[in-house]
């Protein structure tokens, strides 16, 4: 486990869902088979949230069912709420996730729930997701900075990390929804979260809004993070800050983790044919900060 870096790709959700435009059912298939070809085991295919809200999510019960169950693969969900984490287990998805902001303001102006309303939803679904059989994630969005009300205290986010985790979380994913962490506070973050938790049961999701993104996977790594999510090309984006990159690339972390001498299960050049598949798909190129470099040097 030392020596393996898990990926949780997570293009076909967080990636899509900040597209001007929405690709079809056949298309995210076709995006979520290739992420599969290319080595990675862990994806989020999708979420169950309103198709009014979130358009470029629509028919995500559909694409499940089309995915169906692979052997040595979790494909798993965003859900809002219990009616969402019911749609995804209709579907056939038996790893969902469950979003709690770690501000009060971040809650009220993404999902219009109080802080102590966001957890009770959260503690609903886990306690469903457990009597189900199925896993449920939980994020700690906004764990370093919030765009309506600056740095977050860490003891606060430790102490909500220590409620989501006790009420049965399977996994915790501290996340730096609007890239806006450094590495220093990175390690020191991770390192706390380690020594309280099973750091088997941590996990990472950095943004590049400030090119800190794989700076800032290395000072999880540091501190003995094994598994984060990224999103192949660098797909994505924050609403809170028009124009920056979006999640780290999928292909940036392979690379680094690869050279740091870690395995990832990864095949590169497949992973590279999905970034031009997206950029296909799209319209136009896609690519992390290493895409040059690796398109003429990946073996």
């Amino acid at each position: 486990m030392k020596d393996r870096i898990i990926i949780n790709e997570v293009g076909p959700r967080d990636g899509l869902q900040s597209q001007d435009g929405a690709l079809t059912l056949d298309q995210r298939f076709a995006f979520v088979e290739a992420v599969l070809d290319a080595g990675i085991r862990h994806c989020e295919m999708g979420s169950f949230v309103s198709p009014k809200a979130v358009p470029q999510m629509a028919g995500t019960g559909d694409l499940a069912r089309r995915l169906g169950h692979r052997e040595g693969v979790e494909l798993s969900a965003l859900v809002p709420n219990m009616k969402g984490y019911e749609l995804a287990r209709d579907a056939g998805v038996n790893t969902m996730a469950v979003v709690v902001s770690a501000t009060e303001t971040m809650n009220q102006k993404n999902i219009n729930l109080s802080m102590e309303q966001t957890l009770e939803v959260a503690r609903a679904v886990i306690e469903r997701g457990h009597g189900d059989g199925n896993r449920v994630q939980a994020y700690l969005a906004v764990a370093f900075e919030c765009p309506f009300e600056g740095s977050v205290d860490p003891g606060y986010v430790r102490s909500l990390a220590a409620q989501l985790l006790e009420a049965g979380a399977s996994e915790l994913v501290i996340a730096d929804t609007i890239g806006a962490a450094n590495p220093a506070q990175v390690k020191s973050l991770m390192s706390a979260l380690g020594d309280e938790h099973d750091s088997a049961q941590l996990a990472c999701h950095f943004h590049d809004t400030r090119a800190l993104g794989l700076a800032n996977i290395f000072a999880a790594m540091e501190s003995g993070i094994r598994r984060f999510d990224a999103s192949v090309g660098g797909l994505g984006g924050c609403p809170f800050a028009p124009g920056a990159k979006g999640n780290v690339a999928t292909e940036d972390v392979v690379m680094m983790a690869e050279q740091m001498g870690f395995t990832t299960g990864v095949d590169m050049p497949a992973l590279l044919g999905v970034v031009n598949l997206m950029s296909e798909m799209l319209g136009r190129p896609q690519g992390g900060r290493a895409h040059y470099w690796l398109t003429r040097n990946a073996a």
